[in-house]
């Protein structure tokens, strides 16, 4: 009787986002700027969202202009509590 070999998956906990490196000048730190469409509920208009978070980049890996995507973790300091994973 062969006993199967079970693959462990990672579950991801909290948000995943996907943005742009518009900073990267802190130490294992860099800003990402996130976009978003939203629809205006007054007129009906579709407009831009833009919002910054600061992601843990351990060596300082990615550059600016570079698009990666983050994922929320526990809070490594006051303001950083997102992670790159790509």
């Amino acid at each position: 009787m062969k006993i199967k070999s079970e693959k462990t998956v990672k579950v991801s906990k909290g948000k995943i986002l996907e943005g742009v490196v518009v900073s990267d000048k802190m130490k294992d730190t860099c800003s990402v700027a996130v976009e978003r469409y939203v629809k205006l509920p007054k007129y009906g208009k579709y407009v831009t969202r833009t919002k910054k978070y600061l992601a843990d980049d351990k060596g300082n890996t990615k550059k600016i202009g570079d698009k990666v995507t983050i994922q929320e973790c526990s809070p490594i300091s006051k303001r950083k509590s997102f992670k790159v994973i790509n």
